[in-house]
């Protein structure tokens, strides 16, 4: 029977997705990993992958079509041994639910350090945040008998999930799925905004990116009760300690900012409480210190992840953010790259801004703003003195981190920079 190829949830935030261009074309031979299209999500450009062998035959959505709803069919394939002739009368939207053929799914990831763990089933269950490859059949008997998808190990192609596999939890009393969790509130949608009679202007349609952006931090300003403390840090240590490393290599090239990672991770690991999140009737508090960090991309920002920043070095955090970075303004990062940080870094110095606040990025409740480092006036014993001097910024979530837990853990943050030595301990 023909395959159904469905437009897939590529990042726990998409709905929607710009299907970029085709890799293949039709009357093309497809192999199990053959790249089929690229579609464009929310946070970058991604490649599709094709699951089963056969002939691409008709591709249903043009490359270059924006807005795809997830789950909308936008090729078919036949598979092997068949022809054009198994096409007469073939209902594209009726195949998901009839045939035990492949779609692709993204379950939403969890927080990072996930929570409560699932009762135990008859196989190891797939990894939080990863796809779930599984035919629709497997899909609607797993639902019918109450069990959880992504908690059974697939014995089809490339691990697919199938009838079989199902049928073997569904006899061995498998793990059954967890109650759905309510419907969130939907925030109200502001009215069109009217320009002005006669006013000049050009209309800039939404990325993907922009609409997400615009939701999830309207989401965060009127759901997280905000606040916010300053501190100023004295750089003069640090500069002369990141000149005195960068001559001794030339295999390296340190930033502030990679300080700034560094220190984050260690204030954290020393203030463990602070690296958490708001769990509704819980807080979720994670064992890993991962920072985000926010990237410029053209049209929006994204923040790759430096996992377990308290256990690198500052050459090896300079060389993955750098290779990071370079993957954000390719839109080339993977899901796995971006997603799941513990606490954000929003750093505007480069561009002159001495103080800001930045908007908590949900689920995380911290983010730290940096400003420009600059030569101010101090008093040093009495005396007037000049020194390098960075504004930083914590904007906290009140219901997780009290004004006491966010002072001591930017207390924490100011002794690592302006005592650097102590990060190389």
């Amino acid at each position: 029977m023909p395959i159904t190829i469905t437009m897939p949830a590529l990042s726990p935030t998409m709905t929607e997705g710009t299907l970029a261009n085709w890799q293949a074309k039709e009357g093309d031979s497809i192999s199990s990993g053959d790249v089929l299209a690229e579609i464009e999500t929310d946070k970058a450009t991604m490649e599709v992958e094709a699951i089963d062998e056969g002939t691409l035959a008709k591709i249903l959505i043009a490359g270059g079509t924006e807005n795809v709803a997830v789950n909308t069919p936008i090729a078919v394939m036949l598979e092997e041994g068949e022809d054009a002739s198994a096409l007469d009368g073939f209902n594209v939207g009726s195949a998901p639910a009839t045939a035990d053929t492949p779609v692709v799914e993204e379950v939403p990831a969890a927080a990072p350090a996930a929570a409560a763990a699932t009762p135990a089933a008859t196989a190891a269950p797939a990894a939080s945040g990863t796809r779930v490859f599984a035919s629709p059949l497997a899909r609607r008997i797993a639902g019918n008998a109450g069990l959880d998808i992504a908690a059974l190990a697939g014995t089809g192609p490339r691990g697919r999930i199938v009838k079989a596999d199902v049928e073997q939890a569904i006899a061995s009393g498998g793990a059954q799925a967890p109650a759905p969790a309510a419907a969130p509130v939907a925030a109200a949608t502001p009215a069109a905004i009217t320009p002005p009679a006669g006013g000049n202007y050009e209309e800039i349609p939404l990325t993907s990116m922009r609409k997400t952006i615009a939701r999830r931090l309207s989401e965060a300003k009127q759901t997280i009760p905000h606040f916010y403390l300053t501190v100023e840090c004295e750089l003069d240590n640090l500069m002369a300690l990141r000149k005195e490393l960068n001559s001794r290599s030339d295999e390296y090239k340190i930033s502030v900012n990679d300080f700034i990672i560094r220190a984050s991770g260690l204030a954290l690991k020393k203030l463990p409480a602070a690296n958490a999140s708001w769990g509704g009737d819980k807080i979720l508090q994670y064992k890993d210190f991962d920072i985000s960090v926010a990237v410029a991309i053209d049209g929006g920002l994204i923040t790759p992840v430096i996992r377990n920043a308290d256990q690198k070095g500052l050459a090896s955090i300079s060389d993955e953010m750098k290779e990071l970075a370079g993957k954000a303004k390719a839109g080339k990062l993977m899901p796995e790259e971006y997603q799941g940080g513990c606490f954000s870094i929003s750093n505007l110095g480069m561009f002159g801004i001495k103080e800001f606040s930045a908007v908590i990025n949900p689920p995380q409740a911290a983010i730290l703003a940096v400003g420009a480092g600059e030569q101010r006036p101090v008093v040093k014993d009495g005396a007037l003195a000049v020194a390098t001097i960075m504004s930083v910024t914590l904007s906290c979530d009140h219901r997780v981190i009290d004004g006491a837990m966010g002072a001591e853990l930017l207390k924490y943050f100011k002794g690592f920079i302006q005592e650097p030595l102590t990060m190389m301990l």
